[in-house]
């Protein structure tokens, strides 16, 4: 059964998409901890980042490198967090978030609420800067 991150890249479900190659894809959280939270995932469907072959597991961290930095230029931030927790979708995947404190990067913590029209924005700016 394909995770909603598979949807995503088949464009059965939308995305605020921010990059992509041809195995990575990278989209906004819709339910981010900070501005610009953003979500790096391989195409192919791997329930655990720790359960990718090396050679997919390599890609995807080098790819979420060139998208962190992205992110860091698009968003203003101290720096740009990387967590992978793994437990709400059954797809690998990596979250990259601006932070100004270790605070930022708690995901109990109430969300924040942006609008479509912010999302966006939001996207567009991190694409600019990706592509440079």
């Amino acid at each position: 059964m394909d995770s909603i991150f598979t949807k995503i890249v088949k464009g059965e479900i939308p995305s605020y998409k921010v990059a992509e190659n041809e195995t990575c894809y990278a989209f906004l959280d819709i339910n981010p901890l900070t501005k610009g939270h953003t979500l790096v995932i391989p195409k192919k469907q791997v329930d655990y980042l720790f359960d990718l072959d090396e050679e997919s597991y390599v890609e995807l961290q080098l790819f979420a490198r060139k998208v962190a930095k992205a992110v860091g230029k698009a968003i203003p931030s101290i720096r740009v967090a990387e967590a992978v927790i793994g437990l709400d979708v059954p797809h690998a995947h990596i979250h990259l978030i601006p932070i100004n404190s270790e605070a930022d990067v708690d995901f109990r913590k109430e969300r924040v609420k942006l609008t479509p029209e912010e999302f966006v924005q939001i996207a567009e700016s991190i694409r600019k800067e990706f592509s440079l």
